[in-house]
């Protein structure tokens, strides 16, 4: 619309600036008497002359025509049919709420809870995820809250360790941050809730509203406990993992097979500076970030049954069992951090995407696709499906349009494919592969994965592209993965390929398959692998 309005103005000018000249210049040319002219040809001069004014004219008209109908089509999405609820005010419901309301849309913001949230994830952003801070123009919210940044990671297997940074991307942003998550969830709200078309609601959303097939609305119960309503041509559920409007929308529900323990570590100096650590500990990983400039969050991944904080049992599995396994820069301040005995837990929750096509509702962020923890990349994901649907939703004047909804969201579902099944396949494969569980086959890829990190070059700026969000590509993630896999049949197998090896290097390969094709039909992304699939096309 500006391109077109800045067209018609430059037209306007050169129509009118022709006129004027030509005026100018058949008049000076018959005072200068070099105009000569037969009397009947005066006419047809005036005539043009009257064209050119008449088409200047009706340029001006058009311009102002065309000026008029593009205010009233902003105004318009002020209005009640392009009204939108916004349930849960966390990392996607309040980036959502803000860029709805840069078009000018008419938000409600329903959270449950108001204050400053404190929860022991969500505390690093990879480098694809700032980028989409800058694209939903949010950037500002990571300043002013002691977030260190990030350049990438170190991987610590039997003592060794090998570094492995965010590549550079041309000018592109290439590093990460990370903080406390109330402190980011806290800006995120007061840049949101600044917008004036954004009102804000505390209260617990009880269901939604339908008729004849369509959601218009939620009910909730306010800080009074008293039922309201708040009604939108379309209601976006945000509200994490256990929302509990999902199974009004899909049957699918998350799961957990595994827990992270939580403690903080404070003034620990970690070996590889601005860097999260990875610790291929038994029976699972290990990390280790900062959080602001003086404080190291460390997150134990447990599987099965979680030991009794209560009883001790916790604090002596941590002493006993992973202190042993860390570096010995690290291993006084988290003997501290658990001997302070504030040890908090949460579920790795998992739940793959699925598409939900209801007339006047979305499901976003945690509540519509998590992934395992372990790559910090649930922000990126959430984020980046905040500025998709933003952007397609941003060509839509009437939200009630069932026809251009459904076009939305078959887009949004399609569009998102690439860099969320990259991100979720990574998660889970990388948690299956650096898990130490029974299967021997998967002990000689673990140290395969490790082995392959430290030849450096591509086999470090490949998998990091991937893994920071910078550039989720699926088949490069296909290639690396299986890399890996013949990596370590190699490793096993040479110099002297015995049947044992052969066979073991049969198993890797198995396992490595196992792992892999499973989470394409998750993901729906074996269609999209597919050259001649419509999804490609």
């Amino acid at each position: 619309n500006n391109k077109h309005t800045s067209c018609t103005q430059h037209t306007e000018k050169m129509y009118t600036e022709i006129s004027a000249l030509t005026g100018v210049v058949l008049i000076t040319l018959s005072k200068m008497n070099i105009l000569t002219v037969q009397t009947e040809m005066i006419p047809y001069m005036y005539y043009g002359f009257c064209t050119i004014l008449l088409a200047g004219g009706w340029f001006k008209f058009r311009s102002r025509k065309h000026t008029t109908s593009t205010k009233a089509r902003t105004a318009s999405k002020s209005s009640e049919e392009n009204s939108v609820v916004v349930v849960g005010a966390g990392v996607a419901g309040a980036a959502m709420s803000y860029a709805l309301a840069q078009q000018g849309r008419k938000v409600t913001c329903i959270e449950r809870d108001l204050r400053e949230p404190d929860r022991i994830v969500g505390e690093l952003l990879q480098p694809g995820g700032v980028r989409r801070l800058h694209d939903l123009g949010l950037e500002s919210i990571l300043e002013g809250i002691d977030a260190p940044t990030v350049k990438g990671y170190a991987v610590y297997l039997n003592g060794d360790s090998v570094k492995c940074p965010y590549p550079s991307d041309g000018n592109l942003i290439s590093t990460g941050r990370s903080f406390h998550h109330g402190r980011f969830i806290t800006n995120l709200r007061k840049a949101a809730f600044a917008c004036p078309n954004v009102t804000v609601k505390q209260g617990v959303v009880t269901k939604m509203i339908e008729e004849n097939g369509r959601v218009l609305g939620v009910a909730f119960k306010d800080e009074k406990g008293e039922i309201q309503e708040a009604r939108a041509a379309l209601t976006i559920c945000c509200d994490g993992a256990g929302s509990g409007l999902r199974r009004s929308l899909t049957p699918t529900k998350p799961e957990a097979n595994s827990h992270f323990v939580a403690l903080i570590l404070n003034n620990c100096d970690l070996p590889y500076p601005n860097s999260g650590h990875v610790i291929l500990a038994d029976p699972a990983p290990i990390l280790f970030y900062p959080i602001s400039s003086t404080e190291v969050r460390c997150l134990i991944d447990t599987p099965g049954p979680l030991p009794s904080v209560a009883t001790g049992a916790m604090a002596d599995y941590l002493t006993t069992k992973i202190a042993p396994q860390l570096p010995p820069e690290i291993k006084p301040s988290f003997l501290e951090a658990v001997s302070c005995g504030r040890i908090r837990s949460m579920p790795n929750w998992e739940l793959a995407p699925q598409k939900v096509f209801q007339r006047g509702a979305m499901l976003l962020g945690d509540s519509f696709n998590c992934r395992h923890p372990l790559t910090g990349g649930g922000m990126t994901v959430a984020l980046s499906d905040v500025a998709l649907i933003s952007k397609l939703l941003a060509d839509v004047d009437d939200l009630t349009d069932a026809a251009q909804m459904h076009a939305v969201s078959t887009r949004f579902y399609a569009e998102r494919v690439p860099y969320a099944s990259t991100i979720n396949i990574l998660a889970s494969a990388l948690y299956a592969v650096f898990s130490a569980k029974k299967d021997p086959s998967l002990i000689p890829m673990r140290k395969a994965c490790f082995e392959y990190f430290k030849l450096g070059g591509r086999a470090v700026s490949g998998p990091m592209f991937l893994l920071s969000g910078m550039n989720p590509n699926p088949v490069h993630l296909l290639l690396h993965f299986f890399t890996v896999a013949l990596y370590g049949v190699y490793h096993v197998t040479f110099p002297l390929p015995t049947p044992k090896r052969v066979l073991l290097g049969y198993r890797i390969i198995r396992t490595a398959s196992s792992i892999f094709v499973p989470l394409l039909g998750r993901e729906r992304l074996i269609p999209f692998l597919a050259p001649n699939s419509p999804t490609c096309s």
